[in-house]
């Protein structure tokens, strides 16, 4: 994956406010050699030198919601770097930064966007870890607000299903060391309620997999004691949201793992079906 093409998909999402001072920040360090002092100009537009995202145009025209929804490179790269922005706070919600946690993220990177970005990925991470670092000592709510506006951010550009895919990447990082921890549920909660996602979407995906009635019923996230069609409907409204489909233009191996998803949620929906003696 071309570094350029990766920078440039990542400004044109998020080109304003705190998403971009993060991107200032974390990226700077990478690309020094890349950037002189008066900043990296895209196509000769808006200078981006500073850490901010001012001005309102990227390549010399304006980086609509419509304009990004256009550009499938601009959505993948931007995916990629909303996912480590909110990776970065999951990991670190337990005060700790597991080898696990990593190195899923490195695997993740690997598979999906190349070997190259396995270091640029780390990097950036290691550099949000730092500015987390910096912000909690002046300010320990500084970040989680920080995140907080980012995920509204996120919720402007991407769709509904492409949300709950990078919430579905994010619940397998704070899986990875084999126990999700309080604090990391409620780092998981805050990321999903700031991209406009629910407390039942996070339920759902953390019980992904399971093999218990319990477990397949917060699935579909629906209760117990709701009637047949209630399942039914709620089934049915999640394989619309988590349709593999909905996911295509993010690249052919992000729709793969929205698949697999797909199959979990169809293997809750059996078990449930069976319980009830359902057709």
């Amino acid at each position: 994956m071309a570094i350029g093409k990766w920078i440039g998909g990542a400004l044109g999402f998020i080109q304003f406010g705190p998403l971009g001072a993060l991107a200032g920040f974390a990226l700077g360090s990478l690309f020094d050699n890349m950037f002189d002092q008066g900043g990296f100009s895209a196509d000769g537009g808006q200078s981006y030198g500073d850490g901010g995202y001012g001005g309102g145009t990227y390549g010399g025209g304006t980086y609509s919601r419509e304009t990004y929804r256009q550009d499938p490179t601009g959505q993948r790269n931007s995916f990629l770097f909303s996912l480590l922005v909110m990776a970065s706070y999951i990991i670190r919600a337990d005060n700790k930064i597991m080898h696990s946690e990593m190195e899923y993220v490195r695997q993740f990177l690997r598979t999906n966007f190349g070997q190259q970005a396995v270091s640029e990925g780390e990097e950036i991470l290691l550099n949000l870890f730092e500015q987390r670092k910096k912000m909690d000592a002046s300010n320990p709510q500084a970040f989680k607000n920080t995140i907080a506006q980012c995920g509204k951010q996120i919720a402007m550009y991407m769709n509904y299903s492409e949300r709950l895919q990078l919430l579905n990447f994010l619940v397998q990082i704070a899986k990875a060391d084999g126990v999700v921890v309080t604090e990391e549920v409620n780092a998981l909660k805050e990321v999903a309620v700031a991209m406009g996602l629910s407390i039942s979407d996070v339920d759902s995906a953390l019980s992904l997999g399971g093999t218990t009635l319990e477990e397949a019923y917060k699935v579909l996230e629906v209760s117990p004691s709701a009637t047949d069609e209630e399942v039914r409907k709620a089934y049915r409204k999640l394989a619309m949201e988590h349709h593999p489909d909905k996911v295509e233009t993010l690249g052919e191996d992000i729709k793969k793992a929205a698949e697999q998803k797909f199959k979990q949620i169809n293997e809750a929906k059996e078990i449930v079906w069976k319980a009830r003696g359902m057709k």
